[in-house]
């Protein structure tokens, strides 16, 4: 059994370059020849483009693996990984770009950006249509981001439209950065908090989805650091790193915050979003021949990455391969062969699969054919010579790989994994996330059965909870709870043999945010009323509405957090049981009158988690000046409660939740509540109906004993007389009225 497991945040150890001798040839070349059976007469629309670099690069679209973008003194766009032959790369000459030279690169979803004499351009493949930017008022050289491919999650698809554009070696402090979230379409100014205090030169900016941060890369007096933009690593700087030349920035696929510098003489990387950088160390047998790169004395030509996977091409014709696991980095010299050229460049096809691309010149089309050289990693790993340890683990597996999930707050993960080893052999699992501030873990292993042919399978139970609610950090290490934040996490094996091509890390990606799957819904309650228990008037006192929440349709809980209420036709004829005094706050409580006078267009979805302060907190520093007005906030610590007034009929109200500290959605709903049974407002007073009532009562009481008694006088003989002969008089003048009709 399995009795040690690490975990870990995120571990940066140093890449080992190991060179081994191999006498059988890496690949055999072939080449892609198509569309050229009948002599066609070809014309390149616009300018052509070349890219400024006197070394070559090849950009894999992460999402669309047949989608690349391959950068020399041609540039080349393909939509099948190479697979037919294709004319230069060019941009119509009705943009107007000037010098056609490409400086940087970028896919950004479904479309790619190109910096072409310091302006940005948009090239949607898909529909052959070009654009340019909207917003840049600066020259810009480079462009930085990412591409999830997950899901068509909205957090998602923000990482994809997300851009930066900047211009490379600008003073920081002076530095005209602008932001896209419109996969570049347009571009607004983006203020980097005290970036004017900052010193040196631009070196790139970065958004570290990994970590929930933008960093800015510094260069100063040949030294480099990273500075971060978000509470807790915004108060220091990444560890400075040797910077000579200017380093190419390679961002891995995946988010899981694996970044790799490069330029001719140097090989640097970083597995925690450039907090750690490290040179790349020579490695021979399990010696260190040279402590980086440069000692070697080699010129790399390119570099190419994929999720888990390392290889580097050398001007010498040396091909470095290696992994990009946890504590098993090493790299694995192959033996040489003649596939170096000017023109050559590097890309994955697959996990273990190499490609080595060289576009040739057609001496009678116009469009390029391509060389190939395609290296199979794993049968060459397994040649003796090469004496790399087999892998000690035949599987390792998990339901959660390569998806997405969302914690919202107060809500916990759930994953499982499980590990296979080779019999006789103790592999290490390790458990990461690339950012510990924001997502905290637990992690168990035990035993759980046995193969067909023996093996003993173990089961890896991971938790997951935002670290702000394990209550395990300081909150100086923890992010802001108010703001959503991304972690990737990945089960890896400790020190895991390069010849495990096909053991990939399981990696998901983890958003510490709002869970689209939740709602709210209103239900109204009567406990005891409905058993005949409470009389009418007691009735009126207990009926009232619980609020829950729901996700994927099912029940969660009822909901006790603060929210507020305000009816949708602009009627008042209500207020509240307490007020600001009774409630005891410190402060002086927001209402709805002060909100909607500054919710412009927002009207009802004014007031929100964003904007809430409460009144019992230190953060809210308006004093408490009118504590007699109502207390207009619902649930949380007070038993507030709405107060109709005597008036029927039916009200409609939006409810909106505003505890900052509940969920990071916006959680909204309108529900109706029908008043009946409530009498008329009297138009006299009170207390003059009591006495006018009570002085009729009285009257006719003394009436009904005082008439009987006069009747019988003398004087009540004669008043009897008279409305004896007034009522005959009567009598006879409507006989006559009505003989005359």
């Amino acid at each position: 059994m399995l009795l040690l497991l690490m975990v870990a945040a995120a571990a940066a150890a140093t890449l080992r370059l190991c060179p081994l001798a191999r006498a059988q040839p890496l690949c055999r070349t072939h080449t892609v020849r198509t569309g050229k059976v009948f002599h066609t007469r070809q014309r390149i629309q616009g300018d052509r483009l070349y890219f400024s670099s006197m070394t070559t690069r090849l950009i894999k679209h992460p999402c669309k693996k047949n989608v690349a973008l391959y950068l020399g003194r041609q540039v080349f766009l393909t939509t099948d990984n190479f697979e037919s032959s294709l004319l230069p790369f060019s941009i119509p000459t009705s943009m107007q770009v000037g010098t056609p030279k490409v400086t940087s690169a970028h896919f950004a979803g479904p479309v790619l950006l190109l910096v072409l004499n310091q302006k940005v351009y948009i090239y949607d493949y898909e529909v052959n249509s070009w654009n340019a930017s909207v917003g840049i008022k600066h020259p810009v050289s480079h462009l930085s981001g990412d591409n999830c491919c997950y899901s068509g999650h909205p957090s998602c698809t923000d990482i994809s439209n997300s851009v930066f554009a900047y211009l490379h070696g600008d003073q920081v402090s002076e530095a005209n950065i602008y932001f896209s979230d419109s996969c570049g379409y347009t571009f607004q100014k983006f203020a980097y908090e005290r970036q004017a205090e900052l010193a040196g030169s631009l070196g790139g900016v970065f958004y570290f989805h990994s970590l929930s941060q933008v960093g800015l890369l510094l260069i100063d007096q040949g030294k480099a650091m990273f500075c971060y933009s978000d509470h807790p690593v915004n108060h220091s700087f990444g560890l400075p790193f040797d910077y000579n030349g200017t380093l190419d920035i390679l961002i891995t696929p995946g988010q899981k915050g694996i970044l790799i510098f490069w330029f001719e003489k140097s090989l640097l990387v970083s597995w925690n979003a450039g907090q750690l950088v490290d040179p790349v160390e020579v490695k021979e047998g399990r010696q260190i021949v040279y402590s980086s790169l440069s000692e070697a004395k080699v010129t790399i030509h390119t570099v190419a990455a994929n999720e888990n996977e390392l290889a580097v091409l050398t001007q010498e014709n040396h091909l470095y391969y290696g992994n990009l696991g946890v504590l098993s980095r090493s790299l694995v010299k192959f033996a040489d062969q003649n596939i170096w050229s000017q023109e050559a460049a590097l890309m994955f096809t697959n996990v273990g699969m190499l490609e080595i691309l060289t576009p040739l010149p057609d001496s009678v089309f116009l469009a390029f054919d391509f060389q190939k050289c395609p290296v199979n990693i794993q049968a060459i790993l397994m040649d003796p010579k090469l004496q790399v340890d087999v892998c000690k683990v035949e599987l390792l597996q998990g339901e959660f790989e390569n998806k997405m999930y969302t914690i919202d707050m107060n809500s916990a993960l759930e994953l499982t994994a499980l590990m296979i080893p080779r019999p006789g052999m103790s592999p290490v699992p390790l458990v990461m996330v690339s950012n510990p501030h924001s997502l905290g873990l637990q992690a168990v292993i035990y035993e759980d059965g046995y193969t067909y042919d023996g093996n003993t399978k173990h089961r890896l139970n991971i938790s997951l909870m935002q670290q702000h609610h394990w209550g395990r950090a300081d909150p100086n290490f923890t992010s802001s709870i108010r703001r959503p934040t991304m972690s990737t996490i990945t089960v890896d094996i400790a020190n895991k043999e390069i010849s495990c091509v096909d053991l990939k890390p399981l990696t998901a990606l983890v958003s510490v945010g709002c869970d689209l799957e939740k709602k709210i819904v209103i239900q109204n309650e009567i406990t005891a009323c409905y058993n005949g228990i409470l009389d009418p008037v007691a009735l009126q006192d207990n009926y009232s509405y619980v609020i829950e929440r729901w996700r994927g349709g099912k029940f969660k809980e009822v909901v006790e957090a603060e929210y507020v209420l305000l009816e949708v036709n602009g009627l008042f004829t209500y207020t509240y049981s307490l007020t600001a005094g009774t409630a005891f706050c410190t402060a002086q409580p927001q209402n709805w009158t002060t909100i909607l006078e500054h919710a412009g267009d927002k009207g009802l979805f004014a007031w929100d988690r964003e904007n809430y302060v409460s009144c019992h907190t230190d953060d809210n520093k308006a004093p408490l000046r009118w504590p007699d007005v109502p207390y207009q906030i619902l649930g949380g610590p007070t038993d507030n409660k709405v107060v109709f007034d005597q008036r029927n009929g039916m009200y409609i109200f939006f409810l909106s939740i505003v505890d900052p500290h509940y969920s990071y959605c916006r959680l909204e709903t309108s529900f109706s509540v029908y008043v009946y049974g409530a009498f008329p407002m009297s138009v006299i007073p009170q207390e003059s109906t009591v006495f006018l009532l009570t002085g009729a009562i009285l009257l006719t009481v003394w009436l009904a004993y005082f008439l009987p008694k006069l009747l019988s006088t003398e004087k009540g003989l004669r008043l009897k007389g008279f409305w004896v002969r007034l009522y005959g008089r009567c009598r006879q003048s409507c006989a006559c009225w009505q003989g005359r009709r």
